[in-house]
């Protein structure tokens, strides 16, 4: 395998700046972004916001990808003024109802499909929230990863995404979490998502490497990454290309690396 392209991004629901959704808007960033691996966060799935539509479908289809996944964290409409409850399906397929979570996109198959999750903070922080003026104080939502043990076209490896707690501290002891719960499956392991953890902190705290050094947030003016794609061993692949996308809608970049893996050596797993 030549060239493998991974992509991360926060859809925001697929809003745009103007408070907008639009579901051919997402086929299209889907379509163009060309990601063999593609994780998405703040996922919606038949919410009334954004169009009674489950995206994660739209993107597997605009996509072109055999295998998928999506995670709901809860049940009901998240965010200030939401109702909710955590939700504890493994797909969401199976679920009736608006859920919001997290999905996992692959064009390779997908032999198995793990989650973990974490318990909301009871702690809340002001934010700023997109088309709304000034600082929300914003209550923390119980968080998800997924991993994805992947056939790709050069043998296994495992592909996850996470969207980790904005409250400091317990983002930093999920992310331990997450790498440790990794390594219990094949490598190599590649993890893509919003951790909410800026910078260089995500590789300083996995010991992993981070790929791409750009900022992702806020999408009309970037001044701090919140998104990564850390990988593990000891070495780690070559990277290509990477860039920060504006998807025309959202309020992160994505982020986007072309990596080339034959160099890659797997890391440990866990006995």
């Amino acid at each position: 395998m030549s060239r493998l392209r991974v992509v991360t991004a926060n859809l925001l629901h697929g809003q745009a700046l103007d408070g907008t959704v639009s579901e051919s808007a997402l086929r299209t960033a889907v379509h163009d972004i060309g990601a063999d691996l593609l994780a998405i966060q703040e996922v919606d799935r038949l919410q009334p916001r954004s169009g009674g539509v489950d995206q994660t479908a739209v993107a597997a289809q605009a996509g072109g990808y055999v295998a998928s996944r999506f995670v709901p964290a809860v049940f009901g409409t998240p965010g200030p003024g939401g109702t909710w409850r955590p939700a504890q399906v493994e797909d969401g397929a199976l679920t009736d109802g608006p859920t919001y979570g997290l999905a996992l996109l692959s064009r390779w198959p997908v032999r198995a499909w793990h989650v973990l999750r974490f318990p909301p903070s009871r702690v809340g922080l002001p934010l700023k929230v997109a088309g709304r003026p000034g600082l929300v104080v914003v209550p923390d939502e119980p968080r998800t990863a997924l991993a994805a043990i992947v056939e790709g076209p050069d043998g296994l490896l495992t592909a996850a995404t996470a969207h980790l707690s904005f409250v400091p501290g317990r983002n930093v002891v999920q992310l331990r979490r997450i790498a440790q719960w990794l390594r219990r499956y094949p490598g190599p392991h590649i993890l893509l998502g919003d951790l909410n953890l800026p910078g260089a902190v995500p590789s300083r705290t996995t010991g992993w490497h981070d790929l791409a050094r750009t900022p992702t947030y806020p999408s009309w003016r970037p001044k701090i990454q919140w998104d990564h794609v850390l990988v593990d061993g000891e070495t780690a692949p070559a990277v290509l290309d990477s860039a920060a996308v504006d998807l025309g809608f959202s309020d992160h970049l994505a982020l986007r690396v072309d990596l080339e893996p034959a160099a890659w050596t797997p890391g440990p797993r866990e006995a």
